[in-house]
């Protein structure tokens, strides 16, 4: 054998051994960030030969349990982890914010063809049943001049564990006392009316395809799915649709970001803010038990932080303000 096949037979051997040795890292959770994430973790993938990173879009519910039992390498959820979920987890855990999102009021309504207003009352008794027939005064106060056709409202819901849901519902129990009171915010409440369906996905499929229905959807599975979703008027009275920079101007409501990140942004104050806003987080292990994978997850956190944020618009998120991508650094610096 020559010099040069000696030379091509190691480099096969070498690259052959580099990728049996490939750190796979697992994660699962929320639907609502899973556009971004999968971009982020093929491309860091892809820019660092030694990591993979598999992600399951399963909801912040079953991302929550799956951290929690540590049969994940790290967890991603819409919903800010209860004192009680950290307590009761194998693997002590920090939240750390990763991008910024919408939920969006999208509907499908034969014959209309303008973007409707939606007051916060008025859809929170939509979904409280108060509200059945798409043709009510109430709505129709809300969008004078539209022709409202005489058809029943069917509402579309998550049926898993969602921090989706937890955005919605915690935004309709600051807007409806009734809400609140009868229903409540939690990833999964006990819905007065409605069909279910599981993930972000299944949701936009479903208002896609069956006339007279509404749901709440992640901003990018309503843009991406070409399905119409209304505005809603703010804390400050103005009319505002789903938007990246009404996303930017809730968050800008936080004047002092908590130590361990759990913060709603709903119904935030601002002229423009959009009402419906999240922060969504990564679940990280603060001491993994593979030193290899905890080094690995450092340095995608890293990554994201430095780069990935700029990619965030393109899929219609938000990016993280620069006061908390410096806190988030500072946390990522500290773990194991």
């Amino acid at each position: 054998m020559n010099r040069k096949s000696i030379l091509l037979a190691a480099a096969l051997i070498a690259s052959a051994a580099s990728s049996g040795l490939a750190q796979k890292i697992n994660g699962a959770g929320a639907t609502f960030p899973y556009p971004i994430y999968s971009k982020w973790f093929s491309e860091f993938s892809a820019q660092h030969s030694g990591v993979q990173i598999n992600y399951q879009s399963i909801g912040s519910g079953g991302g929550i349990r799956q951290v929690t039992s540590g049969t994940v390498d790290f967890g991603a959820s819409d919903v800010p982890m209860t004192d009680a979920q950290l307590a009761e987890s194998k693997v002590k855990l920090i939240s750390l914010p990763a991008v910024l999102g919408a939920v969006v009021p999208i509907y499908n309504l034969p014959g209309v063809n303008t973007d409707l207003k939606f007051s916060p009352d008025v859809l929170a008794d939509m979904y409280l049943g108060k509200i059945s027939n798409w043709d009510d005064a109430r709505i129709a106060k809300d969008n004078p001049g539209v022709k409202l056709p005489n058809i029943g409202i069917n509402i579309v819901h998550r049926s898993d564990g969602s921090g989706t849901t937890f955005i919605f519902t915690d935004y309709l129990s600051k807007v409806s006392d009734e809400w609140k009171n009868s229903v409540g915010r939690n990833s999964a409440v006990s819905w007065p009316k409605g069909i279910g369906a599981k993930g972000n996905e299944a949701v936009a499929g479903m208002v896609r395809q069956l006339p007279g229905t509404i749901g709440y959807v992640e901003l990018i599975y309503a843009l991406q799915n070409k399905i119409s979703f209304g505005y809603i008027r703010n804390a400050s009275g103005t009319w505002v649709k789903g938007s990246i920079a009404g996303v930017t101007e809730a968050a800008a409501s936080v004047k002092a970001m908590p130590a361990d990140y759990r913060v709603s942004i709903t119904n935030a104050p601002g002229k423009n803010a959009y009402p419906i806003s999240s922060f969504t987080w990564l679940l990280i292990p603060t001491q993994p038990q593979d030193a290899s994978k905890g080094k690995a997850i450092k340095d995608f956190l890293n990554w994201m932080l430095d780069h990935g944020q700029s990619e965030v618009e393109a899929l219609y998120y938000a990016p993280l303000p620069d006061s908390v991508i410096s806190k988030v650094r500072a946390s990522v610096g500290q773990l194991k």
